[in-house]
């Protein structure tokens, strides 16, 4: 018998094509693509992962197959997004599963909506530092809305496709980041996807860098169980976001990947799969109630001492209602 099958599915929500694959049963997973890619980033462990699990992975609007309206691409809608379409389909609470881009998406599930959050699982994700790769930093300088099409054009595709040929003939194969990021850059050719990439890299990246920082709230995540994993060899965003991170949240579980890069799914398949199932095997689903979202806020204002105390006595006095 063979793996289950992880085709491109397709839904409406609020009147917008949505794409997405849906495979397996049990415990529910959502895997969240990264900015220019889709869900068949999962393609390696997907399938894999649906043999024991409920495996949602969709295309987010402005990826994929999905519709790219003009419209809100901020992180918080994205969470939005990623929450109706687990109502649609009619799951409750999953382990949220983000890469790159999908792990600030996930943060920020985590963060909306923690009565749907199990488990938190971050994969070489962005919102943990400042750098980021000068490529996604030069994307966001004024102009790019007019360059991005002349980079995306055939003839460059076309071009970049037959230096791949040629390095493969000698024995030296692009690896996977080129790869995905080549896949990525091809779909900018279209202007809608061109204009949602814009959106939403200047929504969370600036010419310095990273300009979303999830790390202030890290302390929310104290109760959910968390896996981090890198690649060490990641040239978008540093491994060293991730130790950093893992320091942050207690009782976190952090696996670099000794051979991969930014995209240790498809680098390391057969390592992915058996570290996220144990993770999951070795950890109990969170059940965070909104009157202990209340207290960790309460705690976690008290540690902000760059706020005067007065100030903190005022936000603690009022998250107690007193």
């Amino acid at each position: 018998m063979g793996l289950p099958r992880f085709e491109l599915e397709h839904a409406e929500i609020h009147g917008h094509r949505v794409a997405y694959r849906l495979a397996g049963s049990g415990p529910a997973l959502v895997l969240v693509h990264g900015i220019t890619a889709r869900s068949d980033t999962w393609r390696a462990v997907g399938p894999r992962l649906a043999e024991r699990f409920t495996v949602l992975a969709p295309d987010m609007l402005g990826h994929g197959e999905s519709a790219k309206p003009r419209g809100d691409y901020s992180l918080g809608a994205y969470a939005s997004g990623v929450r109706d379409l687990m109502m649609l389909l009619g799951i409750d609470r999953a382990t949220f599963v983000g890469h790159s881009l999908g792990g600030g998406v996930a943060m920020q599930l985590a963060y909306q909506f923690p009565e749907r959050c199990e488990r938190l699982v971050l994969v070489a994700s962005g919102g943990l530092g400042r750098e980021v790769s000068p490529l996604l930093r030069a994307a966001a300088l004024p102009g790019a809305d007019i360059v991005l099409p002349l980079l995306a054009s055939s003839r460059l595709l076309d071009a970049g496709e037959k230096v791949g040929g040629a390095l493969a003939r000698v024995g030296l194969r692009p690896g996977t980041d080129i790869e995905e990021v080549a896949r990525g850059h091809a779909s900018l050719h279209d202007p809608e996807a061109r204009a949602a990439f814009l959106h939403t890299l200047r929504s969370i990246i600036d010419p310095g860098g990273q300009r979303v920082d999830a790390r202030d709230r890290l302390y929310l995540a104290s109760e959910v169980p968390t896996l981090i994993v890198w690649g060490e060899h990641d040239r978008v965003i540093p491994v060293d976001h991730g130790r950093g991170a893992a320091k942050l949240v207690p009782n976190s579980q952090l696996e670099i990947f000794e051979d991969a890069g930014h995209h240790p799914q498809l680098d390391e398949p057969d390592r992915f799969v058996e570290v996220l199932e144990d993770f999951i095997d070795g950890t109990e689903p969170a059940e965070l109630e909104v009157e202990r979202l209340r207290e960790l806020l309460v705690s976690g204002g008290e540690r902000l001492t760059t706020l005067p105390t007065a100030t903190r006595k005022r936000r603690a006095s009022a998250a107690s209602g007193s």
